[in-house]
């Protein structure tokens, strides 16, 4: 263990964690997550089990802390998550040959079960309606036009889309090469007006953006920086709530919306998958249920014996 100065004390394989991660060039927000949530275990095992020696933690001390979160009522959400990063950081641990380990003491930790919550969708008529009700006259329009078009085309991550740099961009054979999630690349179609408004914004409206920044980036705000989350997400509550939708919306609805537009119809989960980016189907498969939901409705509503007469 290491002790600062302002008290808080680490485990030093936590610290090679972190580097670890970051050679693995995992996102900020992710590096973040993990090592406030790690620091939090830490703090625990120190202050309540008084370990101070990561050989010497078992599995009780973990379920200790689990229940401690418990306590607290925490979601289900940020337990799980917690975990996630405990899991990560022991097997990290264990497979390091310099920390001789017996085994990984977290191994077996079972996560909470989570509710299956459905996420927003929204119809092809409403992101229509969105998207066609966009003022173009002006380049601010032209670009959240251009940025909305992209967003539906594509499916892509808010971060993603944020992200996107000209070297992403191979309009001319209809595609976009995206790095995801722990840098992982993959291809994405576009469609052809997605296309259209992508050529115009770079060709008439992306240099007034950029006031001489040398970025490579393909959208930026008008300081001529890179847009952040919080202005792309008011824009597209704000869009919503002009077009008379009050479904609970934000940038990842869209994405939403795309995946299950597609399984509609009839593209294979498997490409959703792939389109996506999910490294495991069963977080596509969300959107099964979803589809097979729609299905249900659909028939108590339109099937003259799906309902008995009063």
């Amino acid at each position: 263990m290491k002790k600062k100065k302002d008290d808080e004390l680490l485990f030093t394989e936590l610290i090679d964690f972190e580097y670890e991660l970051r050679a693995n060039r995992v996102s900020e927000n992710t590096l973040n997550a993990y090592m406030t949530d790690l620091k939090g275990y830490a703090s625990f095992l120190v202050n309540y089990e008084k370990i101070n020696d990561i050989s010497l933690i078992e599995r009780e001390h973990i379920i200790n802390y689990i229940t401690s979160l418990k306590r607290k009522n925490l979601s289900k959400q940020t337990i799980a998550r917690k975990i996630v990063a405990i899991k990560k950081f022991h097997e990290y641990c264990y497979n390091n040959p310099d920390y001789r380990l017996r085994e990984n003491v977290a191994k077996f930790i079972d996560q909470p079960k989570l509710d299956k919550n459905l996420p927003v969708v929204l119809t092809k008529d409403e992101v229509s309606k969105m998207i066609n009700s966009i003022d173009t006259t002006d380049k601010i329009g032209y670009r959240n036009r251009t940025m909305m078009e992209t967003l539906y085309a594509s499916g892509l991550r808010i971060s993603e889309l944020l992200e996107l740099k000209l070297d992403n961009l191979h309009l001319n054979e209809k595609y976009m090469i995206i790095k995801g999630k722990g840098n992982k690349e993959r291809m994405v179609p576009l469609g052809d007006e997605a296309i259209y408004y992508l050529r115009n914004y770079l060709k008439d409206y992306r240099e007034d953006f950029k006031k001489g920044n040398k970025s490579n980036l393909v959208f930026f705000n008008y300081k001529g920086e890179g847009m952040s989350r919080q202005a792309f997400y008011k824009f597209i509550v704000n869009l919503a709530k002009s077009c008379g939708i009050e479904k609970p919306i934000s940038p990842h609805t869209i994405r939403h919306s795309f995946a299950t537009h597609l399984l509609e119809g009839g593209v294979d989960l498997i490409v959703v998958q792939e389109l996506l980016g999910h490294e495991d189907i069963g977080t596509t498969q969300i959107y099964t249920h979803i589809d097979k939901t729609k299905l249900k409705d659909t028939y108590l509503h339109t099937h003259p014996l799906a309902k008995k007469e009063d």
